[in-house]
C-alpha cells in the first residue's frame, strides 16, 4: 500500500499561528521551533479540530516557551568575548566565592579555564582541581554568572546533585532557583 505524503496546512488557535501537519504518527507532537514558530503534527486519524483544541488549551504554556526561545535566540546573536575576556571576568567570580571552600580545598584555588560549550554552563573537575566554563555564560545576567560559578564550587563538597548538594548551594545563595531561571 503507497504511503500518503504528509499534508501541511497553516493555522491559527486562540491567537497562536502555527504550522499543522498531518502524516504518520502515533500521537500529536507539539513543537517550538528555534525560530520561535509553532509546529503541531497529528495522526491521520485525528481531526484538524483536535489540533486546534490542544493548541488552545495550550496557548498559555506555547506563549512562555515562545517567548523563552526567542529570548535565547536574542542571547545567542550577542558576539561572545575573547576568552581572555571571559576568563578574567569568570577568575574574578571565582576570586569572590573562593574563600567559602578555602577550607576543603587546602588553601590552594582551582585552576578557571573557560571554553565554548553548547549543553554546560559550567563543570568541575574535582580531581584535578579545575572549573571549566562555558565562554556562552559571559553573555547571561550576573546573578545567573554567580549561581553558575557557586553551583561548580559546591561540586568540590558534594560531588552529585544529591538534596546535600543543593542545601550547600542554597547556604550560599538562598535565591538559588530564581537565578537558575535564568539560565533557561
Amino acid at each position: 500500500m503507497p504511503q500518503r505524503k504528509p499534508e501541511v496546512t497553516q493555522r491559527t488557535a486562540a491567537g497562536i499561528p502555527y504550522e499543522l501537519t498531518r502524516k504518520k504518527v502515533k500521537r500529536l507532537n507539539l513543537h517550538i521551533r528555534r525560530d520561535g514558530t509553532v509546529a503541531v503534527s497529528i495522526p491521520w486519524s485525528y481531526t484538524v479540530g483536535f489540533a486546534d483544541a490542544f493548541v488552545t488549551e495550550q496557548a498559555q504554556w506555547i506563549r512562555e516557551a515562545v517567548s523563552r526561545q526567542l529570548r535565547r535566540n536574542a542571547r545567542n546573536d550577542q558576539p561572545l568575548p575573547s576568552q581572555a575576556e571571559a576568563l578574567a571576568c569568570f577568575t574574578a567570580m571565582s576570586d569572590k566565592v573562593y574563600p567559602a571552600f578555602a577550607g576543603v580545598l587546602g588553601g590552594q584555588k582551582p585552576t578557571i579555564r573557560v571554553r565554548a560549550m553548547t549543553s554546560r554552563w559550567g563543570v568541575c573537575y574535582m580531581k584535578r582541581r579545575q572549573i571549566t566554563f562555558s565562554l556562552q555564560l559571559y553573555n547571561m545576567p550576573p546573578a545567573a554568572q554567580i549561581y553558575v560559578v557557586v553551583h561548580e564550587y559546591c561540586h568540590f563538597l558534594q560531588p552529585n546533585h544529591s538534596p546535600a548538594f543543593w542545601a550547600e548551594v542554597e547556604k550560599l545563595l538562598p535565591d538559588w532557583k530564581e537565578r537558575r531561571a535564568l539560565l533557561k
